[in-house]
């Protein structure tokens, strides 16, 4: 995996086509063309996967599998349109979506990776309340007054870890900006 001084944001940005311009619009259609290879309209989270790494070619992201899956079930659950071929597949009207927030998701899933300091795909209270981590975790989303019970509310199943699933909804409600990532409207 690569570490976040290694992943180039303009270049993850520039592929990640989701603004509303026609510009962009056209660039989602074509990339739709080349996800959706039976051109039937819908793809299932194994076709965006591959798109990801065939298509988008971000080998980064491509290896950051949970921020795809939960991009997919994102953009997927946000949609309440009836879809045919039921909830396992993505359509075109979804894909903006998808691709906003994969980039999102691609980013919390970098932070999510520095604060696993054990690097077994959760986070334990003492990696989380380490003296370290809360001054990274204060300057992604402001100060925290108790660690300790941070992550009692990130962890919503009470395991005693907090998983991807967890941190990306904590993640969204505090805002969460890595600092070195380039978002969207710098230059």
């Amino acid at each position: 995996l690569a570490t976040m001084a290694d992943i180039d944001w303009v270049d993850v940005n520039k592929r990640l086509p989701y603004k509303r311009t026609e510009e962009e619009k056209e660039k989602r259609k074509q990339l739709w063309r080349g996800i959706d290879i039976n051109g039937n309209g819908y793809v299932s989270l194994a076709e965006i996967t591959k798109g990801i790494r065939d298509v988008i070619n971000i080998g980064d992201l491509f290896d950051c599998r949970p921020a795809i899956n939960r991009a997919f079930h994102f953009s997927r659950d946000v949609h309440t349109s009836s879809n045919p071929h039921g909830d396992d597949y993505l359509q075109f009207r979804e894909f903006r979506l998808f691709l906003q927030a994969v980039r999102q998701f691609f980013e919390y899933y970098q932070a999510f990776d520095r604060i696993d300091t054990g690097d077994d795909n959760r986070v334990s209270k003492e990696e989380f309340t380490s003296e370290v981590i809360k001054e990274t975790i204060e300057r992604w989303v402001g100060p925290i007054e108790n660690m300790e019970e941070e992550f009692n509310k990130i962890d919503k199943n009470g395991g005693g870890q907090i998983l991807f699933s967890e941190f990306v909804d904590w993640a969204l409600e505090r805002n969460l900006d890595i600092e070195d990532d380039v978002d969207e409207d710098q230059p």
